[in-house]
């Protein structure tokens, strides 16, 4: 069998972290198994899908690593959906039901209060052809319920185990709504039957959907894929993350500075047994991808461990893999540079700043008591040519004329050369700047 995923999203907004999540599962579960991956946009709902999300999300996609082996968009299957749905409502499988949304409300809460589950009562099956005539010529138009069947539909999830369904405890789902257009469900079956897709990964909230896209591919005559649905995703505080999507898009991530590996890296692995820890390829990932490593309890995103992560992934990164975007930034110290900052970023654009303490003027930052111990380091200065061992042959020359050692020794010289209290080893930053700014600044 050849192994074929999709993920799914409605082109109506832009995709965050918890959807790049099921995004990631989906990819690094196809690629580990030499399989297929889909991008199919659930834009069935025209008035809110736009061309604009479909290509933020093929965007921030292909940012994370993520090519899709094919497109597909749902808006362009109609013909197939009213194929199926005819077929459907001939059989029986479909039928008509007009209650308002209130008159549902009023009967959910008659059952509740009765101490019973708030199940449809198929009211609608009963329906006369005179009462339906005059339903209509009240000028209400039908949904249309699935007719479930007798039973309990039973599946092995590939994260949650055994998983078991009495049909009877859910209501006959609405497949098509009274203006004719389509729910979720019958596109999303239909379209995982037509498209050969054999495993479906996706969030536990859709546990109880499963049950019922399983029914619909029966009453299709088509072999359900195999599901499964990992947890969903919470703040550092166990809370939610519903509140906060807005400034955790991939969009926003990326505006924020933060490296695609290190999203795909936390994302892949939160809530899995392996350690969060940066990778620098997605195929990386991909070696070492079980869903059986995938716990039940919830995810657990933090921001702050991203900033770590990210980090972390700076400080592993060759020169080779950020000259360009160096550039960008207009920085050209090169490989020497890039290894002397790299340990000390959080986020590229944070070697800006290390370059200008570098390349351009700065304000030392020496104390009054340290001012004569300045001058004689200005005076003890080595001729060049410089290298790394300079700073070592420098301080230890300083060492034995001034008696100082530790922090008093080292701290005045970073304050006078820097303006800053901290940061990359000096003794790789002392030939970057260069002995003719290093007396200027020591003057």
């Amino acid at each position: 069998m050849t192994v074929t995923v999709r993920f799914a999203p409605s082109p109506t907004g832009l995709i965050h972290i918890g959807n790049a999540r099921t995004a990631l599962l989906n990819w690094l579960f196809a690629k580990s198994h030499g399989g297929t991956f889909i991008l199919r946009f659930d834009d069935t709902d025209r008035q809110r899908s736009t061309d604009a999300f479909a290509g933020a999300i093929s965007e921030d996609l292909a940012w994370l690593g993520m090519h899709p082996d094919r497109i597909e968009r749902q808006s362009q299957r109609f013909t197939r959906y009213d194929e199926i749905a005819e077929q459907f409502k001939t059989a029986g499988l479909l039928y008509p039901a007009y209650e308002t949304p209130d008159e549902l409300e009023r009967k959910r809460k008659r059952q509740l209060a009765r101490g019973r589950p708030p199940v449809y009562d198929r009211a609608a099956l009963d329906l006369t052809a005179d009462q339906v005539r005059e339903l209509e010529a009240d000028g209400r138009t039908p949904h249309w319920r699935f007719k479930l069947p007798e039973g309990t539909i039973e599946w092995t999830d590939l994260v949650r185990g055994p998983q078991s369904i009495d049909l009877s405890s859910l209501s006959d789902p609405v497949l098509i709504r009274g203006d004719g257009t389509y729910l979720y469900t019958l596109p999303s079956v239909i379209d995982d039957a037509d498209m050969g897709v054999t495993h479906v990964i996706r969030g536990e909230d859709h546990v109880v959907n499963t049950a019922v896209q399983i029914a619909v591919f029966n009453a299709l005559g088509h072999e359900a894929p195999q599901f499964g649905h990992h947890s969903l995703l919470v703040g550092a505080d166990g809370k939610g993350l519903s509140k906060r999507l807005g400034s955790l898009s991939i969009a926003g991530l990326r505006e924020s500075g933060m490296e695609a590996m290190a999203v795909a890296s936390h994302a892949a692995l939160i809530g899995t047994s392996d350690a969060i820890e940066p990778h620098s390829t997605l195929q990386s990932l991909a070696e070492g991808f079980d869903l059986a490593k995938l716990s039940r309890a919830p995810g657990r995103f933090d921001e702050n461990e991203l900033k770590t992560l990210n980090s972390r992934l700076l400080h592993e990164l060759p020169f080779a893999d950020v000259e360009q975007r160096l550039s960008d930034l207009e920085i050209s110290g090169g490989e020497p540079f890039w290894n002397a900052v790299r340990g000390n970023l959080v986020q590229l654009r944070d070697a800006a700043e290390w370059w200008q303490v570098v390349h351009d003027e700065i304000v030392p930052a020496v104390g009054e008591d340290d001012r004569e111990y300045v001058s004689m380091a200005r005076e003890e200065l080595p001729a060049e040519p410089w290298d790394e061992t300079t700073w070592k042959q420098w301080t230890t020359r300083l060492k034995e004329v001034s008696g100082r050692k530790g922090k008093p020794l080292f701290m005045p010289l970073r304050l006078a050369l820097t303006g800053l209290d901290h940061g990359p080893e000096l003794a790789a930053l002392l030939p970057l700047i260069g002995r003719d700014k290093v007396l200027t600044r020591l003057s």
